[in-house]
């Protein structure tokens, strides 16, 4: 709890220079002797100075740290172009030509997570190795466990079911038994759905904002609402490939294009059928597109906050059959290791004394 406060006080402290700075610079008043002391070295002092030293105070990886200060620093200078008067604009006439080296940033890591799906995809296809750990691989391997890796992650899964979802098969994920969801109460129809939507509306939009706003404007909504259209696609042709699975001693709930979420067989309590609406709560884990969550799983030992998890499959009483069964073996396997490893230590002592 408290490192999650620490890692969001550079945030906190970026929204409260911005609120500070942007009343100093923009009014007349004693504090900047009514307008003649508008300094934009007192607001660059906090954005490129404090900032970053917090994140790196802060946050303990340092990758993770110089990332964030990156972004946030970026955010600063973009704040910072149009709280600080044109007039009183020194350096920041040459910080803000920066956000062109960040473009240069944000291309570069898009193509790095290409050139990342191409090398795991082709690795998967050959061994037939299940694709997320084929692409977390690589980059886990560089960025260890961080934002950033996890960021790369998602994009890099995005990408890989947005051009190669065809030559992907759900058997190459781990598991010895694959369950779909994609087709519970239209959930695959209604993603395409959004496509349509979206296709539809794209140009319209571009149009009128190009005409009654900034042409700027429209390019920059345009550009994410094409991304947005990637994304869309990408999670319509993840849903058919990327199974809920289980194995000997998990279940491993994947859906669409975020990360799986692993629950240890031994570690569930009860496996219930669902047919009421899920609010969202803190210690509750819903996984469902369409309608309500058919399946409810009760854990014996919470993972983080989460005591409960909701999950919509196509199958549900096929997959609560199947999850009982599985979980009796995984709980007689646990206990026959316990069992096993209470003789080992027995006999280990008794060979000592």
């Amino acid at each position: 709890m408290l490192k999650s406060i620490k890692s969001k006080i550079p945030f906190i402290f970026l929204i409260s220079i911005s609120l500070f700075w942007g009343i100093y610079y923009q009014g007349k008043h004693p504090l900047n002797d009514f307008g003649n002391a508008n300094f934009e070295w007192l607001y660059l002092l906090d954005a490129l100075i404090v900032l970053p030293v917090l994140c790196l105070i802060l946050i303990k990886n340092k990758k993770e740290a110089a990332f964030k200060a990156l972004m946030l620093c970026s955010i600063a200078i973009l704040v910072g172009s149009y709280i600080i008067p044109e007039q009183n604009k020194f350096l920041m006439n040459y910080l803000e030509q920066g956000r062109y080296g960040l473009l240069a940033l944000i291309v570069i890591l898009e193509l790095s997570a290409l050139i990342t799906v191409y090398l795991a995809i082709k690795s998967a296809l050959s061994q037939q190795t299940d694709p997320d750990i084929a692409i977390e691989r690589p980059i886990k391997k560089l960025f260890k466990q961080s934002a950033i890796a996890n960021f790369l992650c998602f994009e890099t899964r995005m990408w890989a079911f947005l051009f190669y979802a065809k030559h992907l098969k759900p058997s190459y994920f781990t598991g010895e038994q694959h369950f779909s969801y994609h087709n519970k109460d239209g959930a695959q129809a209604n993603l395409l759905g959004f496509i349509f939507i979206i296709l539809l509306e794209l140009p319209m939009m571009h149009l009128f904002l190009h005409f009654v706003w900034s042409p700027i404007a429209a390019n920059i909504i345009t550009g994410l609402t094409i991304f947005s259209l990637l994304f869309f696609v990408a999670e319509y042709r993840a849903v058919a490939k990327r199974p809920v699975s289980i194995s000997k001693s998990q279940l491993i709930i994947r859906y669409g294009l975020y990360p799986a979420y692993n629950i240890a067989l031994a570690n569930i309590k009860t496996i219930d059928f669902n047919t009421d609406f899920i609010a969202r709560a803190r210690t509750i884990k819903r996984y469902n597109y369409s309608g309500y969550p058919n399946i409810k799983i009760t854990l014996i030992e919470p993972i983080g906050d989460i005591n409960t998890v909701f999950l919509g499959v196509d199958n549900p009483h096929h997959f609560i059959n199947v999850m009982k069964k599985e979980r009796t073996y995984a709980i007689q396997r646990a206990r026959a290791q316990r069992a096993f490893s209470t003789q080992r230590c027995g006999a280990n002592g008794s060979k000592t004394v």
